[in-house]
């Protein structure tokens, strides 16, 4: 058994993502597949377009073998973080041999020579970071810029374009999955896919592979028949009947009420202990709040060159779920403890008995059974997952209230 793991949200499954797949088989010559997948939200601070298990039987019918949930803690984070969780759960399975990941560049050692700086973080280099910092520029941008110093310090003659490489989301993931590589001195080998299309964040549909972005803009503009062509068919079907079911997909823009009643209710003093609320930032989202009853304008109101719309958005998904400092911080402290199976073929349960063998993780398939663990950790890590799934299915259940489907749905198994 050869396994190549890959880093996903499949928001929705597209064509870029079949041709991942594909590419990463073949580079890899691997024989069993594994996604870890977010679930209910995404890492741009949104909640998914389709739920959780609608997204991991699209996969696993286009060929993804296993799909793993990657943690709601994980799931709504910066790069950083969301590449630290996924790349520590498939380094905990003890059967990964290839970790693939799409990317602007096609040039694995640039982008590892960046990881390597980011994660070693020469003295100098922060140096020049805290400086940018100072200047109001955002951690991202601050991060270029000091990167860009201090190799022209270090090797004035290298003419590699790092600020350019550093301005495509792609790429910027791929350092953090690499750096996390690293980090957790893990032996998986990074395989490098050369993104395809579209750019992650282009809007507009112009090239047979579109972004996922372009494609979310049509189907919450009422589009579903023009994205026919840009996605398997399997994706398209059960987008039908997601759309059939709910009436509509889920996106912020349902939660206005929500938000607006958080607002009006929290104490100040608690804006402060939402995990990256930075002093000072609750004042500028509660004087957005009063201006704006649309979350999308409030996000455009509230944002500056220092808290781009991306880190809002997570923040206000911090605030939906009362997610804080303190279990941010007890939650990194420690090694996940088990791993959460979303969907699966014939070759995915052959891994997940190879995991079984291999590796001290505790698999769950059945999500009430997790009380069975006696792993404090993991029942906090689930608790959200629950509470993050219930807020999910608020967004999109008007006739009724939906509740405890992690509890009652099981994973999906493609015979």
């Amino acid at each position: 058994m050869k396994v190549v793991g890959f880093v996903t949200e499949y928001n929705p499954f597209h064509l870029g993502h079949k041709y991942h797949l594909e590419q990463s088989k073949k580079m890899s010559n691997s024989t069993h597949t594994i996604a870890v997948m977010s679930g209910s939200f995404v890492q741009r601070g949104e909640p998914s377009l389709i739920d959780k298990w609608t997204k991991a039987k699209i996969a696993v019918e286009n060929g993804v073998d296993l799909v793993i949930e990657l943690p709601f803690i994980y799931s709504v984070q910066s790069a950083e973080l969301f590449a630290y969780g996924a790349i520590s759960i498939l380094n905990s399975l003890n059967i990964v041999k290839y970790l693939s990941f799409g990317s602007e560049t096609e040039n694995l050692r640039d982008l590892e020579r960046i990881a390597n700086i980011f994660h070693e973080e020469p003295e100098e280099y922060k140096s020049f970071l805290k400086s940018h910092l100072s200047k109001g520029h955002s951690f991202s941008a601050a991060r270029s810029k000091a990167l860009t110093d201090y190799i022209n310090m270090v090797n004035p003659y290298d003419n590699t374009p790092y600020e350019r490489i550093l301005k495509q989301s792609n790429n910027i993931l791929s350092i953090e999955y690499l750096k996390s590589l690293k980090r957790l001195e893990s032996e998986i080998l990074p395989v490098l896919i050369k993104r395809k299309g579209n750019k992650y964040n282009d809007t507009k549909v112009t090239t047979q592979f579109p972004s996922a972005t372009a494609i979310r803009n049509k189907l919450l503009n009422n589009n579903l028949e023009t994205i026919k062509h840009y996605v398997p068919n399997e994706t398209y079907e059960n987008l039908i009947q997601f759309k059939n079911k709910y009436g509509s997909f889920n996106s912020l823009t349902r939660y206005n009420q929500v938000f607006q009643y958080i607002f009006r209710t929290l104490d100040k003093y608690q804006y402060n202990e939402i995990f990256d609320m930075e002093n000072g930032l609750e004042n500028r989202i509660l004087a957005s709040s009063e201006k704006n009853i649309h979350i999308e304008s409030l996000i455009k109101d509230a944002m500056t060159k220092r808290y781009p719309s991306t880190r809002i958005k997570r923040i206000l998904i911090h605030l939906l779920t009362n997610l804080d400092k303190e279990t941010i911080t007890y939650i990194y402290n420690n090694a996940i403890t088990y791993i959460r199976i979303l969907a699966s073929n014939e070759k995915g349960l052959e891994i997940i008995r190879e995991i079984k063998k291999k590796s001290n993780i505790s698999v769950v398939t059945k999500f009430a059974n997790y009380r069975s663990l006696d792993d404090n950790l993991a029942e906090l890590m689930l608790k959200y997952e629950s509470k993050a799934t219930d807020l999910y299915y608020l967004g999109i259940a008007t006739a009724m209230p939906i509740v405890n489907m992690d509890y009652l749905k099981s994973p999906y198994i493609l015979k």
